[in-house]
Order: C-alpha cells, then structure tokens, then sequence
C-alpha cells in the first residue's frame, strides 16, 4: 500500500485514538494522554518504517503536523455533542 493511502486510513483513526487514551488516562495531565495519543497514531502508521524508507523526509515536522491534527481532533471533539457533560450550566 502505497504511504498517502496508509496515512489516510491511520488518520481517520484519530478520534478513536483519542477518546479512547481521554478514557484510559483520565486522571493523566493533556500533555501525558497527547503523548500517548502520538505514540499509538505513530505505531499506526508505521512511522520508523516510513523514514527508514524515506517516505517521510522529515521526521520532525510530520510529528509536529500530527501533533496538530491531535489538537485538532481534541478541539472538534471538545467542543462537540460528544464532549462528557461537566454537570448543569451555571
């Protein structure tokens, strides 16, 4: 499978990946469950095997734009019918 394919398809796992880790990690700071978010979207895509085959040619900013699409996907979530409710609205 060619790498733009394997992006897409390890992408549209984000938010599972990430409502997945808010459950696990709870009571973890944001930046542990981020942290932990990255790693599990990074396995997914097999991202050593990508630079070591040089599909990605700059390890540094591909981690930072998934970085963006985790902070992304939180603020949508966040800010959507399928954020947990906090109680009754002042």
């Amino acid at each position: 499978m060619d790498f733009l394919s394997k992006l897409l398809q390890g992408l549209a796992f984000v938010p599972a990946i990430v409502t997945g880790i808010e459950k696990l990690f709870a009571s973890r700071s944001g930046t542990d469950k981020k942290e932990a978010a990255l790693s599990f979207v990074e396995a997914a895509l097999q991202l050593t095997d990508a630079v070591v085959n040089r599909q990605i040619v700059d390890e540094a900013k591909f981690k930072d734009g998934l970085s963006h699409v985790i902070d992304g996907t939180v603020e949508c979530l966040n800010a959507s019918i399928w954020a947990p409710k906090t109680g009754p609205a002042s």
